[in-house]
């Protein structure tokens, strides 16, 4: 007897948020990437106050009229349904009472043991979805990892990645490309070091 081969379901953002809306996941840290169900990375302390600390300076400088929405949904396409660690979007607190975002000016992960799925997989993604400015706080290596120039590529995971990508350490300063008049210290970005590290 033959092996049957294994088939995955591939879901929809719709079924997804109805499942959500049920309580279906009851709590559980799930993200729809690409059609696939994924369990998010556990949020350790280290990871926790990163993202706050990056969520201050972008306030910092941000003009009105956008937000930064925290390890929130954001719709991108049909079948992807992620929640970034730092989402900057146009509007104002009361704009997303009915649906999520799905236009972005920065997406901004952090990341230690996801960086590999961060890159590859998320990076893919969100070029794909048209993502021009997409930055990795890399705390394996200490640096900003700058994704831009979105381009498509049949090797990368959903057929996108990025062209350009710039490593940063934390002695200069970055500008997303929405704010170009307001630079951010790559050290506002990044946690002090682990104790011990």
């Amino acid at each position: 007897m033959g092996q049957i081969p294994l088939t995955l379901r591939r879901w929809q953002r719709a079924e997804y948020d109805r499942l959500v809306d049920l309580g279906i996941f009851h709590g559980e840290p799930i993200e729809l990437i690409g059609g696939q169900l994924v369990v998010a990375e556990p949020k350790g302390a280290y990871h926790v106050s990163t993202v706050t600390k990056i969520e201050y300076a972008l306030r910092a400088v941000l003009p009105p009229g956008w937000l930064v929405r925290s390890q929130a949904p954001m719709w991108l396409d049909d079948e992807s349904e992620p929640e970034p660690d730092l989402a900057v979007v146009p509007g104002g607190l009361d704009d997303y009472l009915d649906s999520h975002p799905s236009r972005v000016a920065l997406l901004i992960e952090v990341a230690d043991s996801s960086l590999a799925f961060d890159r590859e997989r998320k990076g893919s993604l969100y070029a794909r979805a048209g993502v021009a400015d997409y930055w990795i706080v890399n705390l394996i290596d200490h640096v900003l990892e700058v994704h831009r120039e979105p381009v498509s590529d049949a090797a990368a995971v959903h057929g996108w990645r990025y062209a350009s990508i710039v490593r940063l350490g934390p002695s200069v300063s970055v500008t997303a490309l929405a704010f170009a008049h307001h630079p951010i210290l790559v050290s506002d970005l990044l946690p002090s070091r682990r104790r011990g590290t």
